[in-house]
């Protein structure tokens, strides 16, 4: 029986009881609506959905539920501390229950159960984006394990950052070795859609893996990662330092164990990673990094840091269609087609393939996507 069958003055008890606790913090002033992003393309209240989940009433099942991206606008806006992306996940899990959820998501969630990873990726193909290419494996060894996001790991155009990761690590004799296959999905999107009890199977192989191997320090490329190794696996048993590759790059860079001599004649805007930035607080690291590059200008988008528009990626959405005007990667594309940038630059597989698709949607052949690891690699 779904839980939204039961009396209606239970549902809020029940939304606080599996982790919606600020729920009632709320006092409807309208802040998260005005925040999100989506209303750059369409009218849309966040507030009508924390309005319906204090009143117990029905009706989550419709679109507006798995339009948010989590990208966290909202919650650093509340003047209420409500933790709004965690009422959405609630929501999406009780919803789940129903098999409600969107059908494109049940297809990703069923190659999660069944291969480890959302891309439908053979478990065994995982390193095969190293080619015949011999790269380190972690062994305990290692100052860090290299955790390879799926997405990098199974799609093409991502992969190419890997390759780029691996040979700016060489460069700066980073002691570092690949996990190597093993790992699962880290299981933030999984997560965020609401599929609880998949997250806890992934983040048990997971933790078991690495504790296994003796992980001490963990580099990871995706923010993703980062935010779900960082602050929700602790509690399950997965203790290590987490690093992103930009702070390390940052570092090599500083202590001169990196030095860019190439120009790179490119005319950068970047982009910040919802869960890099507002998430994890991390916004001069890559900026410091790409100033370094010589001939390479650097320029902003007019939102920016703290106050970015997401790409539209997270909480599930990578996998879902969403109209070409509706698309926040497109209005990014065409405010950085006319601050007359060549290069938009970003630290995040999904920021990746987010601005590749919009590019690919509005013809833009000349624009160029990068990580800022593949902006290093080409400074070499």
């Amino acid at each position: 029986m779904s839980h939204f069958a039961t009396p209606m003055m239970e549902v809020p008890e029940m939304i606080a009881e599996v982790g919606g606790k600020t729920l009632d913090l709320c006092y409807q002033c309208g802040t998260c609506s005005g925040t999100c992003p989506w209303n750059l393309v369409r009218d849309f209240r966040v507030r009508d959905i924390i309005t319906r989940a204090q009143l117990g009433l029905e009706g989550y099942e419709g679109e507006d539920l798995w339009m948010c991206a989590t990208c966290n606008a909202c919650v650093d806006r509340c003047p209420q501390g409500v933790e709004i992306v965690d009422l959405v996940r609630t929501i999406r899990m009780l919803i789940a229950e129903t098999g409600a959820a969107p059908k494109t998501l049940r297809a990703v969630l069923g190659s999660v159960q069944s291969n480890g990873n959302p891309w439908s990726g053979e478990p065994s193909a995982r390193m095969a984006w190293a080619g015949a290419d011999p790269v380190p494996a972690f062994d305990g060894t290692p100052e860090y394990a290299y955790f390879t996001c799926c997405t990098q790991a199974y799609d093409p155009r991502n992969a190419k950052v890997i390759r780029a990761a691996a040979k700016v690590m060489d460069a700066g004799c980073v002691s570092y070795g690949f996990v190597g296959g093993g790992e699962w999905c880290c299981g933030d999107a999984v997560r965020k859609t609401g599929a609880q009890s998949s997250f806890q199977r992934l983040a048990d192989h997971n933790i078991n893996l690495m504790n296994g191997l003796g992980v001490k320090k963990m580099l990871v490329p995706s923010p993703h990662c980062l935010n779900t190794f960082r602050k929700e696996y602790p509690e399950l048993g997965g203790k290590w330092e987490v690093t992103h590759l930009v702070e390390l790059l940052r570092d090599l860079v500083r202590s001169g164990r990196l030095a860019m001599k190439t120009a790179v004649p490119v005319k950068a805007i970047y982009h910040d990673p919802c869960y890099l930035g507002r998430n994890n607080d991390i916004y001069d690291a890559p900026r410091d990094v790409l100033r370094g590059v010589p001939g390479l200008q650097l320029i902003e988008f007019a939102r920016t840091r703290d106050e970015a528009v997401c790409c539209g990626g997270g909480g599930g959405r990578l996998w879902m269609e969403t109209p070409v005007n509706e698309r926040f990667a497109v209005l990014k594309l065409k405010e950085a087609v006319a601050k007359g940038a060549d290069t938009v630059v970003t630290a995040c597989p999904y920021c990746i393939s987010m601005f590749e698709d919009a590019k690919t949607a509005l013809g833009l052949d000349q624009m160029q996507i990068a990580d800022v690891v593949e902006i290093v690699a080409q400074a070499l």
